[in-house]
C-alpha cells in the first residue's frame, strides 16, 4: 500500500523492471508484472499519515470467516476486516508474535506464482521461535494438511521451510530463545524479488529517492540486500552471485 500511486509505479518499474495495470475495471489498484507474469498489489493508502507504507504478503484461503475465527482462537489479532473487495474477500491480521500477513477468499490472477520465474523470490519470517509461528500458520491456513494443492511443511537446518509443490515459497527462521528480546526487532514478514544484477538494482533505488537498509550479503548462489523505497517500505533484492553478461 504506498501514499503515491505513480511515484511508486516509476520507482518499482526502474528498479524491478515491472510494468502495471489495473486489478480490475475501474480499479484504483494495480498488479505489477515482469515478463508477462503477475507479480504483486500495489494500491493506495488514503488518509492515514500515521500508518507505515509497507509490502504486506497476501495467503490465498478457501473461507475468510473461517480463517479469521481461527485467529481469534489462537490469541492473534484480527485488524481489519473481512471485508469485500474486488471480487472477493479480504483481511489484515497479525500473529501471537505481532508480525503482520493478510488474507484473501476469492479469485486471483491467472499465472500469479511465488518461488519462480519472476515472482517474490521467497517470503521469510523472521521471528522469536520459529517452530510456534509454524504451528500458528499452519493451524489458521491449513499448511501441511494432507489435501491436494497444500503446502507441505519441514524442518530443515533450524527453520521451517514451505513448498508448494517443488517450488520453495517461504521460510520461517527465529531467535534466539534463551536470550532477552531485543525491542528495535519486530516480527515481520520480509519480501524478496530477483533482479538480473544487484548493482544496477541498488543505483536505480537510490536514484529515485530510495536507500538501502542492510549490507550486502552473499551466499555460494546468490546475493542480496534490503532497499528501503521513497516512503519507507522495506523489501530485499536477490541477484545471483554471477550476473549475466
Amino acid at each position: 500500500m504506498a501514499r503515491d500511486l505513480d511515484a511508486a509505479q516509476g520507482f518499482y518499474g526502474a528498479v524491478l523492471g515491472w510494468d502495471f495495470r489495473p486489478a480490475g475495471p475501474g480499479d484504483a489498484n494495480l498488479v505489477a508484472f515482469r515478463d508477462g507474469a503477475p507479480v504483486a498489489g500495489v494500491g493506495a493508502l488514503a488518509g492515514s499519515a500515521g500508518v507505515p507504507v509497507v509490502w504486506t504478503p497476501y495467503f490465498a484461503v478457501e473461507d475468510a470467516d473461517v480463517t479469521a475465527s481461527r485467529i481469534r482462537e489462537r490469541g492473534a489479532t484480527m485488524a481489519v476486516g473481512p471485508l469485500a473487495f474486488g471480487t472477493g474477500r479480504a483481511a489484515l491480521a497479525a500473529d501471537p508474535a505481532g508480525a503482520v500477513f493478510g488474507f484473501w477468499q476469492g479469485e486471483v490472477v491467472p499465472d500469479w506464482s511465488v518461488g519462480h520465474g519472476s515472482a517474490p523470490a521467497w517470503l521469510q519470517l523472521r521471528t522469536r521461535d520459529a517452530f510456534a509461528a509454524a504451528i500458528f500458520y499452519g493451524e489458521v491456513l491449513d499448511w501441511g494438511v494432507e489435501r491436494p494443492g497444500c503446502c507441505t511443511v519441514s524442518y530443515e537446518h533450524d527453520r521451517v521451510v514451505l513448498r508448494h509443490g517443488h517450488e520453495t515459497v517461504a521460510r520461517i527462521t527465529g531467535g534466539a530463545l534463551e536470550a532477552a528480546p531485543d525491542p528495535v526487532v519486530r516480527p515481520r514478514w520480509h519480501v524478496h524479488f530477483p533482479v538480473p544484477d544487484l548493482e544496477s538494482a541498488v543505483e536505480a533505488a537510490t536514484r529515485l529517492g530510495g536507500r538501502t537498509a542492510s549490507p550486502v550479503e552473499t551466499s555460494s548462489t546468490s546475493r542480496w540486500v534490503v532497499l528501503a523505497d521513497p516512503e519507507g517500505a522495506l523489501f530485499t533484492v536477490v541477484a545471483p552471485q554471477d550476473p549475466p553478461a
